[in-house]
This record gives structure tokens, sequence and C-alpha cells, in this order.
């Protein structure tokens, strides 16, 4: 992607004013998107995204600039730029580097380049057509998919020199259900680090389906009533409070700034006894994973909870550095426009020893919530409200009547001390998490568990 001379001579610059650390960061990513509304493509988008972003620390602090052209003259040019913000010593340094060579641990066989648009188009028909034909109530059916192939050469000044490639597809779909003036929707969206053979893996319409029956569900739900109640969160997407509301927490990017509820307690007892929270970005083909990340740092499982004891922090180098820790292969950006910052990969709770039906045959009364939705959380405070995109009242130890509106509120370190019990059916969904370094893949996951009381709001009264 570029030559090792280039590389050498684009380093040397960064460090020409006294900087103490240069990286170089090569990014060229072949994108497809694809949109399919009401049976048809609305729109199809395919391009190349080509660029090259320079990193400089000098002491805590860092320059970043970034360029789409690649010749040696424009990168020296831009380098010896951003080294002009840097007023150091001017010492010279000598490069020296090993290419380092990785193991892939997520095998492709069937590059989506080398897939003509029609199968992609095909996919998505059937996608619609099972969506479209599960019921009549069903007014709307959107298809998106997508894929991306990243190649990436990351080298720095201490001698790292190393080449990865990504390849990830998803398809997202989303139904809408009409009936008495009302609509409701329901959402699936299955992706992976893999190639097109991931459809040979899943049955896209049993997705499709699913998508439907929830919209079809809540629009005959009744509201959902408000209180302070126990709630079992089903497995899967049900991850997604964990992750927002305590993951971000858990980042360096907001720990070494002392603005997580997190810093400073790590041997700290910040959960129950039950809840074992796990990072880990080397699950093969898993849509958050990673061989390296982009720092060049191999990726690895960090425990960051273990029985409800605090661990560990996800760590890129930068805020390693002002935390005095090491990276833990948490540095990760959306394309290279973005300095890398630390970042989550694929991060849920991990199995506990309770069965689901155990997990709900114990809960008297409360709310189950079987998908979650999108919501808002504070990052300083850990202060969250999340949608329930499809809930039931559970009664007398069983799941009763569906119910629609159901919002949970809290707070991330409440809400990891009053889980009380954690199922033994981990899984995982995918999303698209946003934060300082751009829009990148994340799963988030979670077996069954039960939060004995949140506080649930709703459009009803109480019990």
């Amino acid at each position: 992607m570029l030559s090792m001379p280039i590389i050498e001579d684009v380093l040397t610059a960064a460090l020409s004013t006294g900087g103490d650390f240069a990286e170089i960061f090569v990014e060229d990513r072949f994108n497809t998107g694809l949109l399919l509304v009401g049976g048809k493509i609305e729109s199809g988008i395919s391009g190349r995204d080509y660029g090259v972003g320079i990193r400089i620390f000098y002491g805590q602090n860092s320059i970043y600039a970034y360029t789409n052209d690649s010749t040696r003259e424009n990168l020296i040019k831009v380098a010896k730029e951003a080294a002009a913000a840097i007023k150091g010593s001017n010492i010279h340094q000598v490069l020296d580097f090993t290419k380092a060579d990785i193991k892939n641990i997520h095998p492709i066989k069937l590059l989506p380049s080398n897939i003509e648009k029609s199968q992609k188009v095909e996919l998505m028909k059937r996608a619609y057509n099972a969506a479209k034909g599960y019921d009549e109530v069903i007014s709307q059916v959107t298809v998106r998919y997508l894929d991306n192939e990243q190649n990436v050469l990351i080298a720095n000044s201490e001698g790292l020199y190393v080449e990865d490639k990504r390849t990830r597809t998803r398809t997202a779909i989303s139904a809408v259900a009409s009936a008495n003036g009302e609509m409701q929707s329901g959402f699936y969206g299955p992706g992976a680090h893999i190639g097109f053979e991931f459809y040979d893996k899943i049955n896209i319409e049993d997705y499709a389906k699913e998508a439907a029956r929830i919209a079809k569900t809540m629009v005959f739900a009744d509201l959902c009533p408000s209180g302070k109640i126990p709630v079992v969160i089903d497995n899967e997407f049900g991850g997604v409070i964990f992750h927002e509301a305590c993951g971000h927490g858990l980042e360096a990017t907001s720990v070494a700034k002392g603005t997580s509820v997190f810093a400073g307690k790590l041997g700290e007892k910040v959960a129950s006894d039950v809840v074992t929270a796990i990072d880990d970005g080397t699950i093969s083909n898993a849509w958050g994973s990673q061989n390296i990340d982009d720092e060049g740092t191999m990726t690895r499982k960090n425990i960051l909870i273990e029985n409800g004891i605090l661990k560990g922090y996800m760590i890129d180098k930068l805020n390693g550095q002002k935390m005095g820790m090491a990276s833990t292969g948490s540095g990760r950006r959306q394309s290279y426009k973005y300095a890398p910052t630390s970042r989550m990969t694929n991060t849920y709770i991990a199995n506990g020893s309770s069965t689901k039906e155990e997990i709900i045959a114990n809960t008297e009364y409360g709310l189950y919530a079987k998908y979650m939705g999108g919501g808002s959380v504070n990052p300083a405070t850990g202060d969250f409200n999340f949608a329930v995109s499809e809930g039931y009242i559970i009664r007398n130890g069983k799941i009763a009547e569906p119910v629609r509106g159901a919002t949970l509120i809290g707070t991330g370190l409440e809400v990891l001390k009053q889980i009380d019990m954690v199922g033994n059916n981990l899984d995982f969904g995918q999303g698209m998490c946003g934060s300082l370094s751009g829009s990148i893949p994340t799963n988030v996951g979670q077996p069954t568990i039960r939060v004995k009381s949140i506080t649930v709001g709703g459009r009803k009264g109480g019990q």
C-alpha cells in the first residue's frame, strides 16, 4: 500500500520537531450499500475510500492529520505541518521496521466484491417478500444491504509494521405494522466479519419474519404500566444496555479523564456476584472482531468485571500512557479520517447458571423485555433511558400479554448491582457504535438476565 522507504521518510518528518512517537495508518476500503423499499431498489452506492492518517505524540498530547493524496511529497508535507505544532528538541530517531505476521482468525471464502449485485438484490427481495407476506397488517418493509472490504497498513516509530484485511457484511430489515390507527415497527439486522458465505449460514427469511412478527405483536399490544418492578431482559441485543450504560464508562477515553463512574475503582465491587462482563475482539468472524486493532495491537479477550469485581478497562495507546497502563488492543476508528481511541468490540455479560425458564418462573410479577430498542445515555454518570421494542408482562411466573411503550430508566452502576439472575443462553446482536473516533461495528450480547428492581416508564397506571 505504501513502500517501506516512504513510510520511513514520513515518520521521520513527523518526528522532526521532537515528537515522542509517530504513527501512519493507511486505509483502502471498498463499500457497497443497497436500499430496497416497497420491493424495489431505491438506491445503490458503491465506492472506494483511500487515505492516510498521520499521528504524533508529544508527552500526553497528540496531533492528527490525514490526506487522500498518498504521494511521497504530499505525505512528507502533511507530516511536517502536523509536526510544526510540536516545539520539541528536534531529536533524530533511527527507525527500524520488522514486518509482523498476524494470524487471521476470520477466514473469508467469498469476497463480496466478487459477488454480482443481482445476487445481493435477490437476497434483499427474499427478505422483503418474507416480511411483507408475514401478515396483512405489515404495511411497509425496508431492507438495507451493506458490505465492505477494508485493507489497512499500520506502522509506527517503535518499529511496528503490520497489515490486515477486514471483510464485513450485513442485512438490516425493518417492518412496519399498521392497525386501528396505530403503527409499530420491528427490526432485525444480522451481520458478521465474514464474506458473502454468511448467507449460506443463516436463513434470511427467518430474520425477516421475526422483524414482521415483532411489528405485528406490538401493534396490537396494550400500553405498558409504569413503576419500579423486576425486569427480565432477554439475550442477544438486550446487551445494548450494558454496552451503552456501562461499556462506554469502561473505555479509557473517559477513564483517563476521570469523567467515568468507573475511574479509580479497579479491584472494587461494582456489580452483583453473578455478573461477569467481557470485551473480546478475538471471536472468530464476529461482527465486532478484528485480528489487530487500529493501532496495530493484537486484539484480545479483556475481562472487565469478574464476579462483580472491576478487573480492567478497554485501553488504547495514548490513553494508556495517561493512565500508566498498557494497551488492551482496544484502539479503533471509523476510517483514516479519525484518530483512534479506546472502543468496544464484542462486549457481553458472560453466561450464568440459570435457565431462561427458571428466571421467568422465579418472577412473580414484572416486565419481560424480549427486544431492546434505542435510547440515550450520559457517559459521565451512566444515567440511561432505553426503549423496549418488544415487551410482555410477567404474571405468576409466566409470560402474559404483550405491552408497548415501555422504557427502562436507571444508571449503569445501579443496574449492575441489581442483576440477581443470569441465564446460560448467551447470544449476540449487531450494531454500530458512535463515539469520538467515528462509527464502528460492535457486537452487544448477554444471556437472559433479571434486574430485580428498575424503573419502568409507561403510559398506563401501575400494577
